[in-house]
Order: structure tokens, then sequence, then C-alpha cells
């Protein structure tokens, strides 16, 4: 953001205004009204150059005694414009201008800066540890297993058949594999 503007109003004499020559923004900016003595009114016009691309909420403003006050000058319109701002003191004892240039502001190529250890990929994560058997998520496959030995064991105990027996053994195995992929 720009410094302000300054305007020094009551200075060296009555209703007497110091204004700098010109003044450059690239947007929106504030007017510095500085008094050095009495209270006392200051109006404010921008020409129809300068309005075209910015304005101001009220032009007569009210500057106590060796007080300040800022006053913002908005820009509502794109574009480079130069035109003059009319300051006027003791209702049109003193009046300046000062030549105001609203210019584009630079394009200036923002660029982001990449670290070295950003081009190296990142670990992979830690695969979740398994479920510990009685989890809510291993449960019922193991209660399922559980059910699974003990009805091929029941099975062989009681039939004592050797069909039965491959069958039991089949179902073991089967159990074995499932448990083993699950916690692995």
């Amino acid at each position: 953001m720009p410094d302000p503007l300054p305007i020094h109003i009551n200075r060296e004499e009555i209703h007497g205004l110091e204004v700098p020559a010109d003044y450059e923004s690239t947007g929106g900016f504030d007017i510095r009204l500085i008094n050095h003595g009495e209270p006392t009114h200051v109006h404010l016009h921008l020409d129809s150059d300068l309005s075209s691309v910015a304005s101001l909420a009220a032009t007569n403003h009210y500057v106590d005694r060796e007080g300040d006050r800022l006053v913002r000058v908005e820009v509502t319109g794109d574009g480079s414009v130069r035109g003059n701002l009319k300051v006027v003191s003791g209702y049109g004892a003193q009046t300046r201008l000062v030549d105001v240039a609203l210019v584009e502001p630079d394009e200036t190529e923002e660029t982001v800066e990449v670290g070295d250890d950003l081009s190296t990929p990142a670990p992979k994560p830690e695969p979740d540890s398994p479920e510990l058997p009685g989890s809510i998520g291993t449960l019922p496959v193991m209660v399922l297993a559980t059910v699974a030995l003990l009805t091929a064991l029941g099975a062989v105990a009681v039939f004592q058949n050797t069909a039965v027996f491959v069958g039991a053994a089949v179902v073991v195995v089967g159990v074995l594999v499932a448990l083993y992929s699950l916690l692995a």
C-alpha cells in the first residue's frame, strides 16, 4: 500500500494549503489531511479523468484543530489514468491541484520455489497393523473358523471314515489359509 498523499493545512497561514506537485499509486490510496491550526473544512474533488476510475465517499471533510484525517480514494476501474485532485480550503479561499497518476501494477510473475525434498517420492505408509483376534473386524471370521474346525473334527471322531477324514483335512487347510490371509 502506498504512503498516504499528505496535504498540510494552516501551517504557514490561515486556510493555507501545502500539497505535493504529483502523486502516483497503483490502486486505491489515502489522502492524509494534516491540520496545523484552527478547525477547518477541506473540499476534495477528482477531475473527470480521475473520476472515471476512482471515487471519494465524500467531498467535504472537517479536520479538527491540530488534527489529521485520512480520506480514502477507491479505485473502481482498470487502466492507467492521469488527472488532477483539486484541494480547496476556507470555502474557496485557497485552491491547489495535485497531479495524480493511477498506473497499472507491474505484472510480476509469482513463482513458487520447490524444495529438493519434494522431488523424491514420499515413503509408503506402513500398512495398518492387522486386527488382533477378537476385534470387531476379525471376530466373526474367527468364530466361523472355530465352528468349521470343531465340526470337521467331530465328524472325523463320529464317522471314522477315510472320506470324512480327507474332507476334514481340506476344511482345516482352508481355515488355516483364511486365517493366514486375514492376519498377514
